[in-house]
């Protein structure tokens, strides 16, 4: 499986509007089993799964020598690693029972991505914006983040409802801050259905799941989409925009609800 996909996206610039064939890094999700039995999965880049798998299971000591691997095989086009090593029990009962793995992997919902599973409905509001909002609250959001501002060691999402409201969040993992501006919203009874989502990072599955699964009809970043976050876009009706600098940025999925 290659590690990059080729798409047609829709890109703005000012007051253009164009199509353009854009490269977008691949994600799958990574399966890892050992001696027949399956550990968990991890959203990743399919390139080097072999050796992923391996510093991961001796990162977490279920694996103390390389030479206590007897057999490792790639499988599912690149999609599963079985491996055949001697392991170390209690380590993998801790793994088990601590329920973390690593970002993007293992026991939440919306973490062991598959289109096809995914329960939310199909989003067909009329909500619209204008680039230039967009834009502007793009600009905006990175002045307004303060353990940012602080650390350069987070990464921060917001929520826009309206000129009186928005919602921003913080935190070490991107999963989080979106679960902590949505829950900010929720809490304070906004409408997250006429609203559009801002995060740091790249829009990966796991991100563009957590915007369809609370029906937030648009998700953008600075930074690119992953080609399994535009499937699930599109799927879903979720407007996707990415690179949103300046007055340009790339409308992945959907581009009808960005007004140019």
């Amino acid at each position: 499986m290659e590690p990059i996909y080729e798409t047609i996206i829709t890109k703005v610039k000012g007051s253009e509007q164009y199509s353009f064939e854009d490269t977008l890094i691949r994600e799958i999700k990574l399966e890892i089993w050992l001696n027949s039995t399956k550990l968990g999965a991890v959203m990743c880049t399919p390139v080097d799964q072999k050796e992923l798998a391996v510093g991961y299971l001796m990162s977490e000591g279920i694996i103390e020598d390389l030479a206590d691997i007897t057999e490792m095989t790639l499988l599912n086009d690149g999609m599963r690693v079985d491996i055949s090593a001697k392991a170390d029990g209690q380590r993998i009962e801790r793994l088990d029972s601590e329920a973390v793995v690593i970002s993007g992997c293992g026991k939440s919902m919306t973490a062991n991505i598959d289109p096809a599973q995914i329960d939310a409905k199909m989003m067909q509001d009329d909500y619209q914006i204008s680039a230039s909002l967009l834009s502007e609250q793009m600009a905006a959001f990175y002045t307004q983040c303060p353990l940012y501002e602080e650390t350069g060691c987070v990464h921060t999402a917001k929520l826009y409802i309206d000129a009186g409201h928005a919602y921003i969040a913080e935190d070490i993992a991107q999963h989080n801050t979106i679960d902590k501006v949505i829950g900010k919203a929720l809490l304070d009874s906004a409408d997250i259905s006429k609203a559009f989502l801002m995060v740091s990072g790249r829009l990966s599955s796991e991100m563009v799941a957590k915007a369809v699964m609370h029906q937030i009809p648009i998700l953008a970043s600075r930074t690119a989409s992953t080609c399994l976050g535009l499937q699930i876009a599109e799927k879903f009706g979720l407007t996707l925009v990415g690179f949103v600098r300046g007055k340009g940025m790339n409308l992945y999925r959907h581009p009808e609800r960005i007004m140019v």
